[in-house]
Formats: structure tokens, sequence, C-alpha cells
């Protein structure tokens, strides 16, 4: 048995594993890439240690250090109930203010998982004391999560920037951005309209309306005021002034800190570093694996089943399935864009194609996370109401995340391959 084969068999060893266990993949790679890598391949230790992401997790400790300040002194929350008083009683309009108010929060830098914890509680109250179908705000509301979660200074654009830079592409992130934000934001008007968002315009009443101002809101604190600032100057040096994504967001986070806005203590606590060891760690397991040629085999595999034509609907179906009981982040991502442009040779494909084939990995695998076995999705999941048959929505959510991988493979499809959006 070829080395190569050897590492493919590993890769999905570790995501069947990852999917039915609780078993971090980031440590389990590490493990992998020592056995096959070293004493079977007699790979060096030091060039298995070069392909440890260090840039990468500087951003990501940076950002995510960051938004745990804004995170643990409330300061997140606070914004989110701001923004859903100002609705201003309009049932109608409240799924769709909170998708962009979700996007706004995964954008800023958390991510969809923290925007998930942070707004899931009062959207699920909400969905019970308005008699809304919770179906549709958790869905509506998590795909504008998702859809913010690729913004350059989110989690996920973070790691695909650092996976995109790799394979030559600079500059893309921002477009990348677009077409996930796109493709959930037409997802969540499916959504919104197969679980009944257009009936609300006809069924608003005045008890409705006054429970959305009722919402108690204490002002911002001086903290808070100060954390918002900080955020603030930094998404601002960020896109105006080139400032470095990880090391100016350490630099915020430490003037924060230094100015006692939140106990430094809880702020680093607060960081998913669970998540931060398994895109570490699985990005070197696929850096041994492109050492003795498994991704090239993996590419093969999947290229068996496409055609040029096909390729994007092929890989985003397969990704979509897989990140309905995995990771996006710490396993779509890692595993399927360092081996985009070798699954376009493989079938033939011009090197046009590469952005449309990211992009679409990077939509279905968050597009399909309001499954229940998905973290985001669990979150809404688990803030249903206890009047709510919890049975019912966890089938009807894992219907609505696996229809998602072919749903959101064929609207990519459709957008980057057909019309070439943008």
């Amino acid at each position: 048995m070829s080395l190569a084969l050897i590492s493919v068999i590993s890769l999905i060893v570790a995501i069947v594993i990852s999917c039915i266990s609780t078993l971090n993949i980031g440590t389990l790679a590490f493990g992998m890439a020592l056995v096959i890598g070293h004493y079977i391949g007699g790979i060096k230790i030091d060039d298995l240690i070069k392909g440890y992401p260090t840039s990468l997790l500087v951003m990501l400790a940076g950002t995510t250090f960051l938004f745990s300040i804004a995170q643990v002194n409330g300061t997140l929350e606070k914004v989110a109930k701001y923004a859903i008083k100002a609705v201003k009683g309009n049932t109608a309009l409240l799924p769709i203010v909170l998708f962009f108010v979700a996007l706004i929060m995964g954008a800023a830098g958390p991510g969809p998982t923290v925007a998930a914890a942070l707004m899931a509680p009062t959207v699920m109250l909400l969905a019970k004391e308005m008699e809304v179908n919770p179906l549709l705000l958790a869905i509506v509301v998590g795909n504008g999560g998702h859809a913010g979660g690729m913004s350059p200074i989110a989690v996920g654009g973070v790691i695909t920037t650092g996976l995109t830079t790799k394979l030559g592409l600079t500059g893309v992130s921002a477009l990348i951005w677009y077409n996930n934000v796109l493709i959930h934001f037409v997802g969540a008007i499916l959504a919104y309209f197969w679980f009944g968002g257009h009936k609300l315009w006809k069924s608003q009443s005045a008890a409705h309306k006054q429970m959305l101002a009722a919402i108690p809101i204490e002002p911002f604190s001086r903290d808070q005021w100060i954390t918002l600032t900080g955020l603030l100057t930094y998404i601002c040096g960020v896109v105006f002034f080139k400032m470095d994504i990880g090391m100016g967001a350490f630099l915020i986070g430490t003037i924060l800190t230094l100015l006692r806005v939140v106990n430094e203590e809880k702020a680093i606590k607060g960081m998913p570093w669970g998540a931060i060891l398994m895109v570490t760690g699985v990005t070197v397991l696929i850096s041994m694996m492109s050492k003795v040629g498994g991704i090239d085999l993996f590419a093969g595999l999947i290229a068996k089943l496409s055609t040029t034509g096909t390729i994007t609907i092929v890989t985003g179906t397969i990704a979509g399935v897989i990140s309905a009981f995995a990771s996006t982040t710490g396993v779509i991502l890692t595993t399927f864009i360092p081996m985009a442009p070798a699954l376009l040779q493989k079938v033939g494909a011009p090197p046009t194609e590469l952005i449309p084939l990211i992009s679409t990995i990077v939509a279905t695998g968050f597009i399909v996370d309001m499954s229940p076995l998905s973290t985001s999705g669990a979150i809404y999941l688990a803030n249903a109401h206890e009047s709510q048959d919890k049975s019912k929505l966890f089938r009807d959510m894992l219907a609505w995340g696996l229809s998602m991988s072919v749903v959101g493979a064929l609207l990519c499809w459709l957008f980057f391959s057909v019309l070439r959006v943008p």
C-alpha cells in the first residue's frame, strides 16, 4: 500500500471520528502526521513542523482574543439587543433584520458560533412569545451568522486567507466573502418563504409590537463604549490602513485590557482554543499529505465522480454532507481548499474556475451548519423553548441542513459557474 493511499485513509478516518465523537480532530491529526509522515514515511520532524501554520495561528489567536473581550464584557450581546429593539415591533421584518444583525456580528470577528451563542437565547424566546415558527428565526438568523463568518477578520475568513495565500491567491478574501454572503442570503430567502415568514405581514398584532418595544436594555457602560471604540478602530485599521489582522488585534486587545475593560484571564479563557488546535492540527496533516502525494490522490478520487461542468456541484455536495456532521472551519476549509487546484487539473477545468470552486467549498460548508449536529444548529436547538417539541425540531433542522448540501451546491453552480457572479 502506497504512502499516499495510507495518508488518504488516515484523513478519511479522522473525518469519520470527528463526526461520531467529541475528539478534537486537531490532536488526532498531529498524531497521524507523526506516525504516517515520520515513522512510516521517513519525513524529518523538522519538515513536519514546517507545515504548522504559524501566521494562521497569530491571526486566529489575535482576532479571537480581541472579540472575546467584547463578548466577555457584554458589548456584543448589548449590540444585538439594541438591533432587535430597532425593529419597532414589526414582526414580519424581524427575521430579515436579525439576519443582518447576525451577519454583522459574525463579520465583526467572533464568527457564526459566537453570533449564535449571543443571539439564540433571545431569538428562540421571541419565536415562542410571538408565536413564530422557531425554524424560521433559527435558520434565517443562523444563515446571517454564517454569511458574516467569512469576512476577512472573522475566523473562517482568516483561515481561508491563510490557505488561499499558500495557493498563490492574494486579495481574494473580500470576493470569497461576498460569494458566501450571496449564497446565504438566497438560502435565508428560501427559508423565509418556506417557513411562513411572508405570512407574518398579515398577522402582526399590537401585543407583538409592544413585546419587542419593551425588551429591557441597560445603556452601554464606560467599558463597553471603550470596547466599541476599540473594535471600530481595529476594523478601520484593517480595512483602510492595511493593519495586520493578527498583530493588530493583539495590539487593540492589549490596550483594552490595560484600560481594564475586561478581566484578561476570562477573555483568554473565552478564546476558542479547541477550534484553533483543530485547524492548525489538520493543516499539519494536510501539509504532510501534500508531501507524500495524498492530496493529489484524494483529488483524483473526487474527480472520478465529476466532469468539467459538474466539479462544482459534486465537490460542493460532498463538502456539504461532511460539514453537516463535522467542523466547517476545522475540517472542510482545511481539507478541501488546498486540494482545489488539483481537482480542477484532474477534470481538465481552466484555472479561472479556482475562485468559483473555493467559493463553493466555503458556502456549502457553512450553509449546512444549521444541522443540529453542527455547533450553530445545536446552539439554537438547545435554546428552544421548553414547550417546543425538540425531537421534531431536531428532525426538521437535520432535514434542512442535509438538503442544503445539494441545494447549496446547485446555487453555487448557478451563480458562480453559469452566471459567473460576480
